[in-house]
This record gives C-alpha cells, sequence and structure tokens, in this order.
C-alpha cells in the first residue's frame, strides 16, 4: 500500500518555526489501528488523514498516542496541501469532522480556519494545578481544555510543567495565557501529555478558547497572538459571534509516500 504524505509546518513565522503536521492523502479510511501507527510512526504532534467527499473532504487527527476530536494546525496544513497540490486555485476548503462542519479560507498570504468558539467558564485556581505548572496562576477557566491566565508574558515563557501531574489533571490539553507585547495582544503555550504531546507547538484549536476570552477581557474582537514553545507560532485572530477565524501562514517542508 502507497499513501501520499505531505509536511507542512503551520503557523509559521519562517523556515523550522510553527508547528509541523503531517497530511495523509487517503482513498478511504484506514483501519483506526493502522492510522494510529502511521501517526506514532511519523511522531509529530498530528497527523491529519484526509478523504476527498465530492467537493468536499472529510478529516480526521492522530497525535502519536490518541485520536483527537479537533486539530487546528494539521487542519491549516490540510488545506495548504489540497490548494498546492491537489485542488489548486481553491478559495475555501470545507471539512467534515468529528467536530462537525469546518472551512479554511484561502487569503494572499494566510489561510484562516474558521472554526466554533469555545468560551470558557471560571473556576478557581486549584493546588493541583499549580502544582502540575510549577506556579499558580492568578486565574483559571475551563472549556474543552483547562485554561490557566497568569500575570505577565515573562513567567509563561519561564514555566516547567510536570508533564506526569499536567497529564493527571484530567485534561486532553491545558492552556497557559498571559498578555502580550505590542503588537501581541496575548500569548500562550499548551500542554497535552495525556495524548502523547508534552507541549505542541502552535495549536490551533487552543484559539478556540483563547480568542473569546482574550476579546472579552480586552473589549476588542481582533487580535494579534504568539505561542511561545521553542518552536514559536503566529495567529491573526477575530471573534465573529459563535465562530473564530485563526489566520496563519503555513510552509511546505517536504512530500513523499508511506509504504506500508
Amino acid at each position: 500500500m502507497s499513501i501520499p504524505v505531505y509536511w507542512a509546518d503551520a503557523f509559521e513565522t519562517g523556515p523550522f518555526t510553527g508547528n509541523p503536521a503531517a497530511v495523509c492523502v487517503l482513498p478511504d479510511w484506514l483501519d483506526d489501528q493502522l492510522m494510529q501507527a502511521i501517526a506514532r510512526q511519523n511522531n509529530l504532534s498530528e497527523t491529519a488523514f484526509v478523504v476527498a467527499d465530492g467537493d468536499h473532504w472529510r478529516i480526521r487527527w492522530f497525535t502519536p498516542a490518541a485520536e483527537v476530536d479537533l486539530c487546528g494546525h494539521a487542519t491549516l496544513a490540510s488545506a495548504a496541501v489540497i490548494t498546492r497540490y491537489l485542488r489548486p486555485g481553491a478559495a475555501l476548503i470545507e471539512f467534515s469532522s468529528r467536530s462537525g462542519a469546518l472551512q479554511v479560507r484561502c487569503e494572499a498570504e494566510h489561510l484562516v480556519l474558521i472554526f466554533p468558539a469555545r468560551p470558557p467558564r471560571a473556576e478557581e485556581p486549584k493546588e493541583p494545578l499549580a502544582a502540575a505548572l510549577g506556579a499558580m496562576p492568578e486565574a483559571a477557566w475551563r472549556a474543552d481544555y483547562l485554561l490557566a491566565v497568569f500575570a505577565d508574558q515573562q513567567q509563561i515563557s519561564r514555566l516547567a510543567p510536570d508533564f506526569a501531574l499536567v497529564a493527571g489533571l484530567g485534561h486532553t490539553g491545558v492552556i497557559v495565557t498571559a498578555p502580550g507585547r505590542a503588537p501581541v495582544d496575548f500569548v500562550s503555550r499548551f500542554f497535552a501529555p495525556a495524548v502523547g504531546v508534552n507541549e505542541d507547538p502552535a495549536t490551533g484549536s487552543a484559539h478556540c478558547t483563547l480568542v473569546p476570552y482574550w476579546a472579552g477581557r480586552l473589549g476588542r474582537t481582533e487580535l494579534n497572538a504568539k505561542q511561545l514553545s521553542s518552536r514559536g507560532g503566529e495567529f491573526k485572530c477575530r471573534l465573529l459571534g459563535d465562530t473564530v477565524e485563526i489566520g496563519g501562514r503555513v510552509r511546505h517542508y517536504l512530500q513523499g509516500t508511506i509504504e506500508i
């Protein structure tokens, strides 16, 4: 069996930045265990599998350890692969997924995810969270992911989480965030050891929660964001009611064939 595979860096700011994703193009779904094994072999934070469905596409995402319900950077990478190699010139890519219908709009320099907004609800910071992160946040919020809010960007950069404790918090992922420095409105990092990704370099799905939170706090719906991982990532975001637009650049890295 031969499977076309592409590798692209989403939300990049230059060579070897952003979040690498593998995109495997299939005629139909493989056995779940085989797709998981491919993702484990790829050993990237996400491998996306896409299947053409008329004018639309079906998409699934796997970390090296588990299938997930939503992934932003691998969706952005998949749209970049489709518009460059599979359907050149497409202005809007539409996906069906475990999280429902998703869209990616093609603009001059950016691709823009059109994702559901997932506003968080407030809760009290607790000692297990502080122990896992190595510092007590000033506030904690919960949506699909746990959101820990700190006072400044330097605190985010210095965090050295205990990933075993983070995995034990009972959440797929933990977002940490703080105000940014102009022209950046907010910064973040994202930890997901429970699904095999200690720190994700640039996380689109986290911004489904980050954008509603910061839009409410700052009183603006258009926001610039940066993820402070070692690779880094940049996002242009906009809140439109129940929808979040998350824009970023994609850099193509390689293409090849998986032989099984």
